[in-house]
């Protein structure tokens, strides 16, 4: 028996067996990730769909995705992978060190661990990061942040950009929606602003679970007092899929009226996405509130900010890494 402490599960496995992520195993006494090597999705995506509206705006990302996951959310849109039987897929054969050459091979500077969960693969995903950083590539994770400190502290210094998918500011969704807890993630997200990783934050909003005001003022108070209130959040809709074929899609006057009790919040850079919104695709000055990035959808429209990161208009520094 072996634990696994990777992340607040802990799980207790024996010789031969995997953890809750199905994917960590106990080989003779060590716990290796069945996906090292072995993504089952590699893709280049552009910035924004991860979603990234202030990290290297228009460019191209390779995003690659092992199986498994560490939470077992219920309206999960990658079910498939996230919550199959991994050994089901069919496999890239990318071995860390050939990361590198194949984001050169597709004109990418930026690699991203997305799709699932890329900490259940978290010693691929490491030597990922660490190779990518050795050819001057730059790292983002997406992730849902279930992870303990340590494992996490180690990582981070080869992490430039991270959208951490926050569920809901509620430990009773977690519990009976994701089979998880929140208050790992919320160490993890304030980890990440301690060491100075660029940080993006995603909000799915799923009707009659999580989307009561109380709960989306919490969250963005939260954001506010105890992050930064110019870290971009992301609100998006919700369509079903996985165990939630039964409720409707997330109404477009719920997600704008999240982004306008989020900016009475204090927050300075509030997005909707999966439905189209010029006003909550686009970056505004905090200051001025002059468009400083127009967007549709994943295409950037025009983009006024240079490396210097200040609003052409005022002067003010608007928070993100634009070149």
């Amino acid at each position: 028996m072996k634990i696994c402490d990777l992340c607040p599960r802990r799980c207790a496995i024996q010789v031969g067996k995997y953890g809750a992520c199905r994917v960590r195993m106990n080989v003779e006494g060590t716990i290796r990730p069945i996906t090292f090597g072995k993504p089952c999705v590699v893709h280049v995506d552009p910035m924004e769909k991860k979603p990234l509206f202030h990290f290297h705006p228009g460019e191209k990302i390779l995003s690659i995705g092992t199986a498994g996951c560490n939470l077992t959310c219920l309206n999960c849109q990658n079910a498939e992978i996230s919550q199959g039987d991994p050994f089901s897929f069919e496999t890239y054969d990318l071995p860390s060190e050939k990361l590198p050459k194949w984001a050169h091979a597709e004109n990418c500077r930026h690699v991203a661990y997305t799709y699932t969960e890329p900490l259940v693969s978290y010693e691929y995903t490491l030597a990922c990061c660490q190779a990518a950083r050795k050819a001057e590539l730059t790292n983002v994770m997406v992730t849902a942040g279930y992870i303990n400190e340590k494992p996490l502290a180690k990582l981070i210094p080869f992490l430039d950009g991270v959208n951490l998918d926050i569920k809901a500011f509620s430990e009773d969704f977690y519990r009976k929606v994701c089979g998880a807890t929140l208050s790992p993630v919320l160490h993890a997200a304030r980890q990440l602003v301690a060491a100075g990783v660029h940080l993006e934050i995603t909000n799915l909003i799923i009707p009659t679970l999580n989307d009561k005001k109380e709960n989306i003022r919490q969250l963005c108070e939260w954001i506010a007092q105890s992050l930064d209130p110019n870290i971009p959040l992301h609100f998006s809709r919700f369509f079903p899929r996985h165990r939630m074929m039964d409720l409707l899609p997330t109404p477009c006057e719920t997600l704008m009226g999240a982004r306008e009790l989020a900016k009475a919040c204090g927050l300075h850079h509030v997005y909707i996405g999966n439905m189209e919104s010029p006003e909550g695709e686009a970056t505004f000055c905090p200051t001025c509130q002059a468009v400083l990035i127009q967007r549709a959808g994943f295409t950037i429209i025009r983009n006024r900010l240079d490396a210097t990161a200040r609003c052409p208009s005022c002067g003010t520094t608007i928070y993100g890494r634009f070149w």
